[in-house]
């Protein structure tokens, strides 16, 4: 592809970065790039330190804290956020399309660059996606592969080095599959969806588009092409079908819990079905043997600390329902010692599950925008708690735990009340566990 020359509009930069990678990357190839963004310039300070040298350069120009319909019409192309929530109702976008601009994403601009489909492995799912994104590239990356892990999870591979012998693991979000599916069909050879449950439906509408989006990575049906499900997606095409079942992954794993051994099991036969080697037992005990020291993602059911005999769990990536119930499952019979902090930004998820759970934990301590509705549902158990910031909902857990109790941020909710992202919500609660040490033991 060429871009030397071209005015390119990037629509959407982001408070951490999203659009950083693809500005650079078309700076770089020569294109008179524009980036755009509804916030002001001081919001977005460390996505603008990333860029400072394009824009003190020339080479990128910015419109902050709005957007100008005749950015998206008079330029060649369009690169749109991928997360710019329902884009066939944006005016901007409708207005690029309108004057025949193209529009595309980063994604899709990836895709277009890699030298072959038959060496990408796609994971997409409600929850589970990144855990069994980053196993996967572990996996091959210790059988001596050389691997490229990125999508929606780590940084921009545009304008990586990826050679055509090379590995690339992407984790795709339904955005990202909503923007793959506007143009030529495109799949990875291998596919896994984890699992399809309610999520995003503020930016999809229903849940049968968002269904749609997440189904659509195995559209394509070479007679390569595999696609492993977890239990209970529903997929109708022609792909060759592999079923992961978590009872089935044997070996020993350094992380909790049902749902990753689930985890583990889908990326041991990704790899299997990437290296084509599912029928040799002996190479999938060896696959199986190179998760023994995955030691989980930040802020993914991470054990940060223990003080006085409790121990502090962040899981602040769960941002469903379903991912904080998996995340008390992983306990087990020790879940009626979890103390849980749960609640955040309102996406019009149902938050009764948890609610239900209140009676059989230690304390329910409910936060954000969800915490008052999160609490009154929860209401008829005994140890709910409406603490209203992360800062409260720590400091009450803290006095109510006993030693051998266990204090879990899984807040079921997206961060944007309260924080930019889960990572900062959970570097905060990480911040405040210290604090908690210091309360309790008089150093940090």
């Amino acid at each position: 592809m060429e871009f030397a020359g071209q005015r390119i509009t990037v629509m959407g930069l982001g408070r951490f970065g999203g659009g950083v990678g693809v500005t650079r990357f078309l700076a770089e190839r020569g294109a008179d790039v524009l980036v755009t963004d509804l916030d002001p310039e001081d919001k977005l300070a460390e996505s603008l330190g990333a860029i400072r040298d394009l824009v003190d350069s020339g080479r990128v120009r910015l419109r902050l804290g709005g957007h100008n319909v005749s950015d998206f019409t008079t330029c060649d192309l369009v690169v749109a956020n991928p997360a710019v929530p329902r884009p066939w109702e944006n005016r901007f976008l409708r207005a690029a399309g309108a004057a025949g601009i193209p529009v595309t994403t980063e994604i899709r601009l990836l895709v277009d660059c890699l030298p072959t489909r038959d060496r990408v492995v796609g994971i997409t799912g409600s929850a589970g996606k990144s855990t069994t994104s980053a196993m996967i590239a572990h996996a091959l990356g210790r059988l001596g592969e050389r691997v490229h892990l990125g999508g929606n999870i780590g940084g921009s591979l545009l304008g990586r080095a990826i050679g055509p012998h090379d590995w690339v693991v992407l984790e795709l979000s339904s955005f990202q599959l909503h923007w793959l599916g506007q143009g030529p069909a495109w799949s990875p050879r291998v596919a896994v969806i984890t699992n399809i449950t309610p999520n995003h439906l503020d930016w999809h509408g229903d849940m049968e588009h968002y269904r749609a989006c997440k189904v659509s990575m195995a559209r394509r049906d070479g007679p390569r092409d595999v696609a492993v499900l977890g239990e209970g997606v529903v997929y109708a095409d022609g792909r060759r079908v592999v079923r992961v079942h978590a009872a089935d992954q044997r070996g020993r794993l350094s992380v909790p819990g049902e749902h990753n051994r689930a985890n583990a099991r889908a990326a041991v036969l990704a790899v299997l079905a990437a290296l084509e080697k599912e029928h040799d037992s002996d190479f999938a005990r060896r696959v199986e043997e190179s998760l023994a020291d995955f030691a989980g993602l930040p802020h993914r059911l991470c054990l940060i600390g223990e003080r006085d005999g409790v121990r502090y769990f962040d899981d602040s990536k769960s941002t469903t329902p379903e991912s904080t119930l998996l995340a008390l499952g992983a306990f087990g019979a020790e879940v009626a010692r979890v103390h849980l902090i749960a609640g955040g930004y309102d996406k019009g998820m149902d938050l009764t599950p948890i609610a239900q759970r209140a009676g059989s934990l230690a304390g329910l301590y409910c936060i954000g925008t969800t915490g008052p509705g999160l609490a009154s549902l929860a209401a008829g158990a005994e140890a709910v708690f409406a603490c209203g910031t992360l800062e409260e909902a720590v400091e009450h857990a803290r006095r109510r735990a006993k030693p051998g109790d266990v204090v879990l941020l899984s807040p079921a909710c997206a961060s944007w009340d309260q924080f930019v992202n889960y990572e900062a919500r959970g570097k905060a609660f990480a911040a405040l566990v210290r604090g908690a040490r210091a309360t309790a033991g008089g150093t940090q």
